[in-house]
């Protein structure tokens, strides 16, 4: 079926949480990590889909904090196809800029070292930025974005200069605690928050991921699984996404309204 899209519509930050990979692979009557080394070959096709599209930001839910509990093997495996993934062609063919979020101390070393070594290849190119999601949980970074704060609080020269300035009446005040304080502690800072999260798989629920970014993100979900998500399912995402109207808390006349203004 081919899907018309709106070229002038198309979301700047789309989320995905790729699941499905270990289904399709037991469905088939392989072991999972068959699954995963599929689901790279998908991930290097919506890298280069979302670029073609114009899309600014994709997030891809590689690997949770709760995913370390998984089987050894499993793991060891992930993480070697991890490195297949990280091609440097892939990304300068696309002009496309790489970065992850996450707790890299729990990656293998050569993981560690490919991350940051794709990280600043990349760094000057400006087209899509792929923002690779990795011993990641949203929980885990809202937990590290307090941390950081409690830290600032007790070194002072760490402080941004809006914030120091309070030292002289006792330090960090209640009202300097604001949504977009807390944002900008949060390893997502650099980018803007998802428009549309898609979940393939057949599953719907969140599994914590970006809980605090997705506060008025469009969801999507679809039973395919995530080896066999292609073009054609991201244009149809993109398609349901486009249908919606976003209001942000406000009425559909309010919306409508500021819409008919903007013309």
């Amino acid at each position: 079926m081919d899907v018309q899209l709106d070229m002038k519509h198309i979301p700047q930050h789309i989320a995905i949480i790729m699941d499905g990979n270990g289904r399709w692979a037991m469905e088939r009557g392989l072991d999972r990590t068959y699954g995963h080394k599929e689901g790279i070959n998908t991930v290097k096709k919506m890298t280069a889909e979302c670029a073609r599209l114009g899309v600014k930001y994709l997030t891809l839910y590689t690997f949770s904090t709760e995913n370390w509990n998984r089987p050894a093997y499993e793991i060891e495996a992930i993480m070697g196809l991890v490195l297949r993934f990280y091609e440097t062609e892939l990304f300068t063919d696309n002009n496309v800029r790489f970065r992850m979020v996450g707790d890299r101390k729990r990656l293998p070393d050569g993981v560690q070292k490919k991350i940051a070594e794709l990280e600043e290849l990349t760094k000057d190119l400006d087209g899509l930025t792929v923002v690779v999601a990795m011993s990641y949980s949203s929980r885990w970074e809202i937990t590290e974005a307090v941390r950081q704060i409690v830290t600032e609080v007790h070194d002072m020269e760490e402080l941004p200069e809006n914030i120091l300035k309070n030292w002289a009446t006792g330090g960090l005040r209640a009202e300097d605690i604001t949504e977009d304080f807390i944002s900008q502690h949060m390893q997502t800072s650099f980018m803007p928050d998802p428009d549309l999260l898609i979940r393939t798989g057949g599953e719907l629920r969140i599994s914590n991921y970006l809980l605090w970014q997705i506060a008025y993100s469009e969801l999507y979900f679809c039973d395919t699984y995530w080896p066999d998500f292609n073009e054609e399912e991201l244009h149809k995402a993109i398609a349901s996404f486009q249908n919606r109207q976003r209001r942000f808390g406000k009425t559909e006349a309010q919306v409508e309204n500021e819409m008919s203004n903007e013309k």
